[in-house]
């Protein structure tokens, strides 16, 4: 099963995505007026459908960010483990199940991080909706302050 691991840097405000061979690919959040160092990352091969995996982490961590900013939810650390499940013998092979663990560091309250990642995931993630317009079952696991790692 295909396995992204996304993290996301607070000073840059940027995601950095790395796949199964270590192809990394930086997605910058969206700007705020405030001019940010830059984070580089190096790909020499993310395969489409992997992307496809990686774009889902990240707009759902950029809709994360700004639901918890707004609910004035500071946070230490945060990164993101997507995997998924594509069709078996068939061409085109869709993904069929996506699934999200967001990890949390910081004084977060769990309701809310449990709620940013819902309207994320079920209403503004415009990845999301996509993949599941396509028949792609998405789930999601928040984990705050338990160690997990991305």
């Amino acid at each position: 099963m295909p396995e992204i691991q996304i993290r996301y840097d607070l000073p840059s405000r940027t995601f950095v995505a790395v796949d199964e061979q270590q192809n990394q690919v930086s997605f910058q959040s969206v700007p705020d007026g405030v001019e940010r160092p830059r984070l580089d990352a190096v790909s020499h091969g993310v395969r489409p459908m992997q992307g496809l995996l990686m774009a889902l982490g990240t707009c759902s961590g950029i809709d994360i960010v700004a639901i918890l900013e707004k609910q004035r939810q500071p946070f230490e650390r945060f990164s993101l483990r997507v995997t998924g499940e594509r069709e078996q013998d068939k061409v085109p092979a869709l993904w069929i199940k996506a699934h999200v663990d967001f990890i949390l560091s910081g004084p977060i309250e769990e309701d809310k991080a449990q709620r940013a990642a819902a309207l994320s995931i079920e209403k503004y993630c415009s990845v999301a909706e996509t993949l599941r317009r396509a028949g792609c079952a998405i789930t999601f696991t928040v984990h705050l302050n338990t160690g997990a790692n991305a």
